[in-house]
């Protein structure tokens, strides 16, 4: 293999691809990438056995080849080079790496030992708008579960609902789902939380269409030069859409910028407690307040005006309320519940795209 290739293409294909190799796996190779030329383009991939990603990058291909190196140690050497041409020159398992002013020899382990995930021969093909499809994830992907021991809640629903759509993801104490687009197809898909991560890292804000394809056991993302593939989640999800309320005793409809304010200012008091707040919402006064105590530290009340249907009160974790209020769009929230032992609905009034659920602490 000999070539040559553009530092700057070279270092975000590596950027891209890197993350995914894993030197704590039983596979010495898995903590490499693999390096190959193809149609006189050069691919840049890495595999952990459950997610594969390959960036192509062009290049100036004078011998064909493919090896292995260091993930690692590739990407951090690569991103210390300075712009310019790189010229990669393979010398049996001997990657050499040459510029004007630096050379270098990467050793390396055959091509012939690197795992490829089988890929997708026939299955269903659709396709979203690629701003879309990075907002949606943003908004959605970070309420999945950490938790191994509940698999299904690990992952990110794709479903279509009435020919729209939707992703969705909870860990059992808080929900978001929204709309991406209208799909005649029918999905029904389970993907990873960190392979969705992943992805998102890929998106760029100018990417056009991400293309998705997928069988009963993989799903296939394109975006531009970039591919990700990842295993689907075995398991049926729960039916969530149960849960969400569709009539509210009380709702609030504020500023998001002045709940969010308040939030914040609580959250510093309510560290002692979890992460605990009450939030009261008062028909008589028109305001939303929230109030949080520390026996250490101290006590806060903060207060929000507010458009008020109803009264009550409920007590929620002020961290999951931050990460809801940041990911949602427009300058107003609506505030809604039923009951302090009922969820709480949280979502732009002018909006319907969009919906984020959190469960209650029992006060």
């Amino acid at each position: 293999m000999k070539l040559q290739v553009t530092q700057e293409n070279l270092n975000r294909a590596l950027g891209s691809v890197a993350r995914v190799a894993n030197s704590r796996g039983t596979l010495p190779i898995l903590a490499n990438v693999l390096i190959k030329t193809s149609n006189n383009r050069l691919s840049i991939s890495a595999t952990n056995l459950d997610i594969a990603i390959t960036h192509y990058i062009g290049a100036k291909v004078s011998e064909e080849g493919s090896i292995t190196v260091p993930a690692r140690l590739m990407q951090d050497f690569v991103n210390s080079l300075p712009g310019g041409v790189i010229e990669l020159d393979l010398q049996e398992t001997k990657l050499n790496v040459t510029t004007d002013k630096y050379k270098s020899v990467v050793n390396g382990i055959v091509a012939d030992d690197f795992p490829v995930m089988p890929g997708i021969t026939s299955g269903k093909k659709w396709s979203v708008e690629g701003t879309v499809f990075k907002k949606g994830l943003q908004q959605v992907v970070f309420a999945a579960s950490s938790d191994e021991t509940r698999p299904v809640l690990t992952g990110v629903l794709f479903k279509t609902f009435d020919k729209n759509l939707c992703i969705a993801a909870t860990d059992s104490y808080r929900l978001a789902e929204k709309k991406l687009a209208k799909n005649s197809e029918d999905v029904d898909l389970l993907i990873p939380a960190s392979s969705m991560q992943d992805l998102l890292r890929v998106l760029g804000d100018g990417d056009d269409e991400v293309k998705v394809t997928h069988d009963e056991q993989q799903v296939l993302f394109q975006v531009g030069d970039v591919e990700l593939v990842t295993r689907l989640i075995d398991g049926k999800y729960p039916d969530y859409r149960k849960l969400i309320p569709e009539k509210f005793s009380t709702e609030a409809v504020l500023k998001r910028g002045d709940l969010l304010n308040v939030t914040k200012v609580s959250s510093l008091f309510a560290r002692e407690s979890a992460g605990s707040v009450t939030i009261e919402i008062s028909e008589e006064q028109q305001q939303l307040s929230i109030r949080s105590v520390a026996s250490q530290l101290g006590e806060n009340t903060a207060t929000a005006s507010a458009k008020v249907t109803g009264s009550g009160s409920i007590t929620l974790n002020s961290r999951y309320l931050l990460d809801a209020l940041a990911v949602l769009n427009g300058d107003s929230v609506a505030f809604s519940f039923n009951g302090k032992l009922e969820p709480t609905l949280l979502k732009d009034p002018k909006a319907t795209d969009y919906q984020h659920v959190i469960m209650p602490l029992k006060s």
